[in-house]
């Protein structure tokens, strides 16, 4: 069943705070209220596969992370929201403990149940775009590992 959507603010602003709330806690490396922004059953896909299903094991993950590296940057686009459904637009920027860093704009589709997040999975792209035409007809692509897509 769909929430209300109330423009001009209510549900959707509160939408919003929520999924705030949740990218402050990986720059702050903090885990209390979790419980607040999900669903006790909710599913949560990254982008290039993890998939943990229920708060025990959304939390474990955040903690367990946040262990090997952090969060330096995680900002919000802009947000666009139906009925019980919110896509957030994001640039990500981490580094992890070993030295290696990672930089990419992404999406995250969010549905919500009793004012809680019961269903997030992301979406990542590439922040170093090119035009693989821009020699000629023939395309010229770089040679780069993706890992996370």
């Amino acid at each position: 069943m769909c929430d209300k959507i109330y423009f001009g603010g209510g549900i959707l602003v509160e939408r919003e705070i929520k999924i705030k709330e949740w990218f402050d806690m990986w720059i702050e490396n903090r885990s209390e209220g979790i419980e607040n922004i999900f669903e006790e059953n909710a599913v949560y896909i990254e982008s290039w596969g993890p998939k943990y299903e229920g708060i025990s094991a959304i939390r474990h993950w955040f903690e367990e992370w946040n262990t090997r590296g952090r969060v330096n940057v995680w900002d919000i686009k802009q947000f666009f929201h139906k009925e019980n459904q919110t896509i957030v637009e994001w640039y990500f920027c981490n580094k992890m403990n070993y030295g290696k860093e990672e930089k990419f704009d992404g999406l995250s589709l969010i549905e919500w149940r009793n004012d809680k997040i019961c269903f997030l999975k992301e979406y990542g792209c590439n922040i170093n775009n090119y035009n693989p035409y821009e020699k000629g007809d023939k395309p010229i692509f770089k040679d780069e590992q993706i890992n996370w897509f």
